[in-house]
């Protein structure tokens, strides 16, 4: 049986994540290889492109999308916009893999949402990574299987050493809490229907008037309480973590990855310093599952409509935290092109 050529990608942000990506394709995964890079700092842009070989470099992101070598996008660039990259993806029907956010507000991730509906199929995966992540696949399966009765509560850290320049108080909720609200509708197969969030003191290490940490609380259509601690100056290391109380029993995921080390009369280990280093495997078989269904024609993983009912879910949260007051989240009527999850049996 002859397998499909290579998938050819143009990466649209080539800063941190993308490079990273870019990395990834051509050393790492398989099926697929690196023909664009496109960032509006061309300079950039260039550097990385020199370092692939038949890879051509964009200014625009748009003039990448017709090139006859690129077959798929993969958009990386700051949420802002992505909405832009990707209604030009959908316009020449390529199949896409968007880092989170979707688009950073409910009503630009809708307008993606309507496009794909207007194609009648998925072409859209969102990167929420922490679904092809080991742990978290591993906690998913036990609530699948109903060993640990219905779920009551579930308890999430989310940690990281510090935050880039210019980090908001909102961007907590929209750039970091978005993880928790993702894993909280996947593990659960459940909505988030409001969103409360509490404002501990702040961090001496936080910069002047942002609000870190907070504690958020989100209820679901299913009855359960999930909780979010997101800390993003606590300085030792990115840590992300998560338990789920059920009726019969909990799991906990997140306490240990890494090696541990005795030596010296003391014991001990690392923690890791970002999420590319602690989320590894995760990207790699994100980006594989990815590109498996491309080459079929198809599309995986999280979907446009994960992508909007997160951006709901925070878009709720900046309000909650805005104002100190419960938010309830408004969500549009699920459409047919995007199925329900199914929740764990009890």
């Amino acid at each position: 049986m002859t397998q499909p050529a290579d998938l050819g990608i143009a990466v649209i942000g080539t800063g941190r994540m993308g490079a990273d990506h870019v990395r990834r394709i051509q050393r790492t995964i398989s099926g697929a290889r690196v023909t664009a890079v496109a960032d509006v700092d061309a300079d950039r842009a260039e550097r990385v492109a020199d370092g692939v070989d038949g890879c051509t470099a964009y200014a625009d992101p748009a003039g990448a999308l017709p090139a006859p070598d690129v077959d798929a996008v993969l958009i990386a660039s700051p949420g802002p916009a992505h909405e832009d990259a990707l209604l030009a993806a959908l316009a020449h029907d390529l199949p896409v893999l968007c880092e989170k956010p979707l688009t950073p507000d409910a009503a630009s991730a809708l307008r993606v949402m309507e496009a794909e509906q207007r194609l009648g199929r998925r072409r859209v995966q969102v990167g929420f990574m922490r679904r092809y992540d080991p742990e978290y696949a591993r906690l998913k399966a036990l609530l699948e299987t109903g060993r640990l009765g219905r779920p009551l509560l579930l308890h999430h850290r989310h940690r990281n050493v510090t935050a880039p320049p210019g980090w908001t108080s909102a961007l907590l909720v929209t750039d970091s809490a978005a993880h928790e609200a993702d894993a909280t509708r996947w593990l659960l197969g459940q909505e988030i229907t409001a969103v409360t969030v509490l404002r501990p003191a702040a961090s001496a290490y936080a910069p002047d008037g942002v609000q870190d940490p907070q504690f958020l609380l989100l209820e679901t259509d299913g009855g359960v309480l999930a909780d979010a601690e997101i800390f993003v100056h606590c300085g030792f290391g990115y840590q992300v973590q998560a338990e789920i109380v059920c009726e019969r029993g909990t799991a906990r995921i997140g306490d240990c990855h890494g090696m541990l080390t005795h030596l010296a009369g003391r014991w001990g280990g690392t923690v890791a310093q970002d999420c590319t280093e602690r989320f590894a495997e995760a990207y790699d078989r994100e980006v594989q599952a990815w590109v498996d269904a491309a080459r079929r024609g198809g599309t995986t993983g999280p979907s446009t409509w994960d992508g909007y009912a997160a951006a709901a879910v925070c878009e709720a949260g900046v309000r909650a935290l805005r104002d100190g007051v419960r938010v309830e989240v408004d969500l549009v009527e699920r459409p047919s092109l995007y199925p329900p999850a199914v929740s764990p049996r009890p």
